[in-house]
């Protein structure tokens, strides 16, 4: 299960292996920001509370827009983030503005 708040709505919804953190926020309804969907506006940065290790690495367009230090803590951009396995994932849109 996905659990994640954007920034008035929290829904828990089940998990689509395959798809973005912000796609799932987009086919449920949660108010995840966002104006691009390649990573360059980082305004779906969210941070994964939980589940990190069920998603895809950090790529190139998270290192361009983000420090390590940040994608260290568990901070990602949602338009990145792929699921990769089913487990339980939680996340927070922490928008920069």
């Amino acid at each position: 299960m996905l659990t994640l708040k954007g920034r008035t709505v929290v829904k828990t919804v089940e998990i689509e292996t395959g798809k973005t953190l912000l796609d799932h926020a987009i086919a449920n309804g949660i108010d995840v920001g966002f104006s691009c969907t390649r990573g360059t506006c980082a305004r779906c940065r969210v941070y994964v509370e939980e589940g990190r290790e069920l998603l895809s690495e950090p790529n190139d367009a998270e290192y361009d827009r983000m420090d390590e230090d940040e994608l260290d803590a568990g901070y990602r951009l949602g338009c990145q983030a792929v699921v990769k396995r089913d487990g339980d994932v939680r996340a927070v849109n922490r928008t920069y503005f």
